[in-house]
């Protein structure tokens, strides 16, 4: 029997972008089973809660995806490798943007293989439509006042709407 493939694509998601999404699309072609890790991450202060991401990524999910059989949505604190060997994971995807993402995704991934090298890293690069897009970004010019409509679902306008009052 074939060991069943399964990818943690792990962040922040304070909110969850289009270049979230197009990770995760590109992600579930190539494994079994794809779990959007959650971080409640004690060295970043979130603009949305747990819940409210969660929450966030849920609704994105379901309006971009058919058959959710393969992805689901797991909150996790603490060491990703320990977070991925509860889990069953083969492997961790990662997305990268920009040149200046590698130098810390290649560190981390360094670090991960030395606590865990049974799961492997894969890099998926942004498609070039999304490489600049960042949650930080997002937040900013929807705080500034600008049109987000082209990097975050309508449902996430409503939640940013919701916290800038």
């Amino acid at each position: 029997m074939n060991k069943k493939h399964i990818g943690i694509y792990p962040g922040t998601f304070d909110p969850i972008t289009f270049g979230h999404m197009d990770i995760i699309k590109r992600s579930v072609k190539i494994v079994d089973e794809l779990i959007i890790g959650v971080a409640n991450n004690t060295n970043k202060i979130p603009f949305f809660s747990l819940s409210e991401r969660q929450q966030m990524i849920e609704n994105d999910i379901s309006l971009f995806f058919k058959d959710l059989t393969k992805i689901r949505i797991k909150p996790f604190t603490g060491l990703l490798t320990e977070f991925a060997s509860k889990s069953n994971a083969t492997c961790i995807i990662r997305g990268l943007r920009a040149v200046s993402d590698f130098e810390y995704e290649f560190q981390m991934t360094g670090m991960n293989y030395q606590l865990n090298p049974n799961i492997e890293t894969i890099f998926l690069m942004s498609s070039d439509k999304n490489s600049f897009i960042s949650s930080n970004f997002v937040k900013e010019v929807h705080r500034l006042g600008g049109d987000v409509s082209k990097f975050i679902s309508s449902n996430t306008i409503i939640n940013l709407d919701k916290k800038n009052i």
